[in-house]
């Protein structure tokens, strides 16, 4: 039977890109996916973008096209990914000015538009926390599902980046592709979904974010590598990821991976179907390769979500250290300064907290333990102007001269902040389309 080999190249926008590179030059792939794109990560972009800061997509994009464009081209690798954050169409071009440098003529870039949808979202501007007034309105894109992928892959690109797609689209497009699955077969799509989920988070599958030592050991987290599946025509896949890397794939990461950001694992909602992952099973083949099976899906849902970013002001953020014999004492005199010159702030938006006592549990948990010998004081707020931002980190600054004995080790910054939101738009509402680029 005839099989897909998918990698997952990434699986956030800051992730590492060796795996990548390993997966490029040994994986034998016939697709590698980046999945780079939060929800926060396309709003900043969409602001950046706005304010001229920068051309709109991954940052990182260049060094990843540098590292992998040739190894693809010469294995017959296409990629898949979206980088393209608020501007799917720059990313592209410069995909292709990386290409000609690296001597690919001929290299053919897809960008996939139509997720973002502000105007639509004006127009409505009812959100789930409420009416928003439209001036803080900075981005609004939907999420696209697979079929907004398929004519870049029938047109045979090389390359297809894309802006806000539903993470397992990205890899459900090439088996509807590959496959000529029916847009309808709700149980294949529901399979492929996932296959696309468990990818989706690349080193999240084999170790990383799962290793808890002495309870869930995960050897050579250093040399991590990310993992690919080789997808029958059935849907049924084999997870796998290179011989020799570090990490592990097993069946218990794999629970944690499906289940992740699953609010309802019987009706997981995705712009291509509605997936049921209740009778997913999985089958150890051998050391770092399971089968996984048994996923269904129903009718996709009517609507396509959409992920609203609204800005907020500036956040801010200072910290100083204390140590020694009476260390928390004199932080909390450091606390309790702060507390009173910083009293203009709403109590709602300023955090003051003791990282290594109570700053993640809060007091209720930390009441309890012993006197640390060592903590740091954190002040953080939101919802300021510049101006305050400012005042916040002079304050934690002025601790060094105007506060208790040993404080040290002060660091600070601001910026400004986008807040994330939610609504929902008819599918007629959202357009995609596809623009080319050849090297």
């Amino acid at each position: 039977m005839r099989s897909l080999r998918i990698g997952a190249g990434a699986g956030f926008a800051g992730d590492r890109i060796d795996p990548a590179v390993d997966l490029a030059r040994d994986g034998n792939l016939d697709y590698l996916v980046f999945e780079c794109l939060a929800e926060r990560t396309v709003a900043l972009a969409q602001l950046s973008k706005r304010q001229e800061r920068s051309p709109g997509f991954d940052p990182l994009l260049r060094q990843r096209m540098e590292a992998v464009l040739s190894l693809c081209r010469k294995n017959g690798t296409r990629i898949v990914s979206n980088m393209g954050a608020a501007n799917p169409r720059a990313a592209a071009q410069e995909t292709v000015r990386i290409a000609r440098e690296l001597g690919l003529r001929g290299l053919r870039v897809a960008a996939v538009h139509g997720d973002d949808v502000l105007r639509e979202v004006r127009r409505k501007v009812k959100l789930e926390s409420g009416d928003l007034a439209q001036e803080r309105l900075v981005s609004a894109n939907a999420y696209l599902g697979a079929d907004a992928l398929l004519e870049a892959l029938r047109s045979g690109a090389d390359v297809v980046l894309t802006g806000r797609v539903a993470d397992p689209s990205l890899f459900l497009a090439p088996m509807i592709f590959e496959f000529g699955w029916p847009l309808d077969d709700w149980n294949l799509l529901g399979q492929g979904t996932a296959v696309g989920h468990l990818l989706e988070c690349a080193g999240q599958l084999t170790g990383g974010y799962f290793a808890d030592p002495g309870y869930k050991d995960v050897p050579n987290l250093d040399t991590l590598g990310f993992p690919l599946a080789e997808v029958e025509e059935s849907g049924i896949a084999l997870l796998t990821k290179l011989e020799g890397s570090g990490g592990a794939l097993s069946i218990r990461s794999c629970k944690e991976q499906i289940l992740y950001e699953v609010q309802d694992p019987a009706r997981y909602l995705t712009p291509d179907v509605t997936a049921n992952f209740t009778g997913v099973r999985f089958e150890e083949i051998a050391a770092n390769r399971l089968r996984v099976s048994g996923a269904r899906g129903t009718a996709r849902p009517p609507d396509l979500k959409v992920s609203v970013g609204f800005y907020e002001g500036f956040i801010a953020d200072g910290q100083i250290s204390y140590a020694g014999p009476g260390a928390l004492r004199r932080a909390g005199l450091a606390h309790d300064i702060l507390s009173s010159r910083l009293r203009w702030i709403p109590a709602a938006d300023l955090q003051l907290s003791f990282i290594g006592v109570n700053a993640i549990h809060g007091e209720a948990l930390s009441e309890r333990g012993p006197e640390t010998y060592e903590v740091r004081l954190r002040a953080a707020a939101r919802r300021l102007s510049e101006p305050q931002a400012r005042k916040l980190v002079q304050e934690m600054e002025s601790l060094y001269v105007n506060g208790p004995a040993g404080g040290g080790g002060v660091s600070t910054w601001f910026r400004e902040n986008i807040a994330m939101d939610a609504t929902f738009l008819p599918r007629s509402s959202v357009a995609p389309s596809i623009s080319y680029e050849v090297a």
